[in-house]
């Protein structure tokens, strides 16, 4: 059974892929922005870790307190998207039976979150604020949940990729960005890259739901054209170091608009997270 604190090690080992990541855009070691810094996600990472790690949480109770301590330490929403695909995760390598696999155990936990997950959830997103959020008129995050947390995703799913996972057994994971992931990984031996080539090919195929909160669609071709000249290059050279000078252009570009693909970023913590839990799991 893996131990509380080597799932925060790994935790923490995913989040700063993410900053040591060149994703265009984002922020990162090469380029900050949004009004964050690297420093803000590297604490966010750091008191996170222990709250969505802890055994004697529920799922809910994960997220709320890795959110509160976020908010506490670095005063902005870094990482709520982070934690709500994290927490499902982490829950599932800690309770896995061993004959199940990871992802069979991920859709356990789904399966089984409550009411009082839901409740957890709501003040946790309250709390962050994060960009674009509105009211709905089926459970508001501002009132008190009544259907349970997946129901609740369902509900969103259709606007936000990251409650989408709650409805697909984490689908876009599994199925596409965990290969392609490897894949690069394979390729080149280094994680950054990887999660790089990731974040591209998810941006060439998919509209980033922070973005479209924000701005509608107005941007979507155009970023998705972007990432697939991107995720072209970086299918073409054996040295990704090389596509820097282009990285460059599109973060500022992206930067200038204030485009910052938010949720994509997320998305590629908790797929590097899973590469590492798959590891422990073989």
């Amino acid at each position: 059974m893996i131990s509380p604190e080597q799932l925060s090690e790994l935790y923490r080992q995913a989040c700063e892929v993410d900053v040591q990541a060149f994703k265009p855009g984002n922020v990162s070691v090469y380029a900050e922005g949004h009004d964050m810094t690297v420093a803000d996600f590297r604490t966010s990472a750091k008191v996170s870790a222990e709250p969505l790690c802890n055994p004697d949480y529920s799922l809910g109770e994960k997220i709320y307190y890795a959110v509160k301590a976020t908010r506490e330490a670095v005063g902005c929403n870094t990482n709520l998207g982070i934690v709500l695909l994290c927490a499902p995760l982490i829950q599932a390598i800690s309770h896995k039976d061993s004959e199940l696999t990871l992802r069979q155990a991920v859709s356990k936990v789904i399966a089984e979150t409550t009411i009082e997950d839901a409740d957890w959830v709501f003040k946790a997103i309250t709390l962050a604020s994060p960009g674009g959020l509105g009211s709905s008129d089926q459970q508001d995050v501002n009132e008190k949940a009544s259907v349970t947390l997946t129901e609740a995703m369902k509900i969103a799913g259709a606007k936000d990729r990251i409650a989408l996972q709650y409805t697909t057994d984490y689908q876009d994971i599994f199925n596409f960005l965990l290969l392609r992931y490897n894949i690069s990984l394979d390729r080149w031996g280094d994680r950054n890259w990887a999660a790089v080539a990731v974040y591209a090919d998810m941006l060439s195929q998919f509209p980033d739901s922070h973005i479209e909160r924000k701005y509608g669609d107005q941007y979507s071709e155009m970023i998705a054209t972007k990432m697939a000249q991107l995720s072209e290059e970086l299918s073409k050279t054996d040295n990704p170091e090389q596509i820097k000078p282009l990285l460059f252009c599109l973060d500022q570009e992206l930067k200038l608009y204030d485009i910052n693909p938010g949720t994509t970023a997320d998305m590629i913590v908790a797929t590097v997270l899973t590469a590492f839990l798959e590891d422990l799991n073989q």
